[in-house]
């Protein structure tokens, strides 16, 4: 068997350990601008996938499957076997941490879903219209393309205060992504399985989060969710794209507090 490449992390506070996934192309910096919203008594694990950020493409194939393997056992090496955890997953992470806790279930103490990837192929995803709500030429027209790009696709809020939460959580991530396994990650790109109906029902406190301009995920497959998760929040954020932490960074923040409290209950 091939080599799997360490998870590298970066740790923030002590307590109930919150493993944080992020989203294709960028790394872990793009929701480490959240962290303010999580209380005492947990501790943020903000990891980088492979392929991105600090760690190491994976081996073979490298399609989602193989990352969803990955995560888990870079999951149980972070926190130890049958330890407590909480999940929060963010777009193509939403999967992840939605494939991890249908195998782990007892073992979550919550879950959050910001933007979350509900189903891989993307031509089944019932899509919003994307229309920017607070447009800004004086900057766009001035940034170079290949900076702007996602900028302006994914996003709704074009003000400087946004383009400066982009420039500084997201940009850089995308300068680090591995393009191969990015593009290999793509061509691979769904779950063995779906989680929901392999985990039945989970109890615990669990937030989902979506843009109601979001014309890569949508917001409509994330409401169908809600039967499987019994102590759930569903909030639909407008306007937001699908960058919803950076159009509405402090919408996001509010709802991530009031989920992060429940798990230390």
């Amino acid at each position: 068997m091939a080599m799997q490449p360490e998870a590298y992390t970066v740790v923030k506070g002590e307590g109930l350990p919150v493993i944080i996934a992020h989203g294709m192309g960028v790394d872990h910096r793009s929701l480490m601008m959240l962290d303010d919203a999580f209380p005492e008594g947990t501790q943020r694990i903000y990891m980088d996938l492979p392929g991105y950020g600090q760690t190491s493409a994976l081996p073979g194939v490298g399609g989602l499957p193989e990352l969803a393997e990955w995560f888990m056992n870079a999951v149980n090496e972070l926190v130890g076997d049958n330890k407590r955890f909480a999940l929060l997953g963010n777009s193509m992470g939403g999967a992840l941490v939605r494939d991890t806790l249908s195998r782990e279930p007892r073992r979550v103490a919550g879950l959050a879903l910001i933007a979350p990837v509900v189903d891989p192929v993307m031509s089944h995803r019932h899509l919003a219209e994307h229309v920017v709500s607070n447009a800004n030429p004086d900057l766009t027209h001035h940034l170079p393309q290949d900076k702007v790009i996602d900028f302006v696709t994914m996003g709704v809020n074009q003000s400087f205060d946004a383009w400066r939460r982009y420039q500084r959580y997201v940009l850089p991530g995308t300068k680090l992504c591995d393009r191969d396994a990015n593009a290999k990650l793509g061509q691979h790109y769904w779950l063995d399985g779906d989680p929901e109906q392999r985990m039945g029902i989970y109890s615990g406190p669990t937030l989902i989060v979506t843009g109601k301009e979001d014309q890569v995920v949508g917001y409509e497959d994330q409401k169908a969710l809600l039967p499987h998760y019994q102590n759930g929040v569903y909030k639909v954020i407008d306007p937001a794209g699908h960058n919803i932490h950076i159009d509405q960074p402090e919408a996001v923040k509010s709802l991530l507090a009031e989920w992060a409290k429940k798990l230390l209950n």
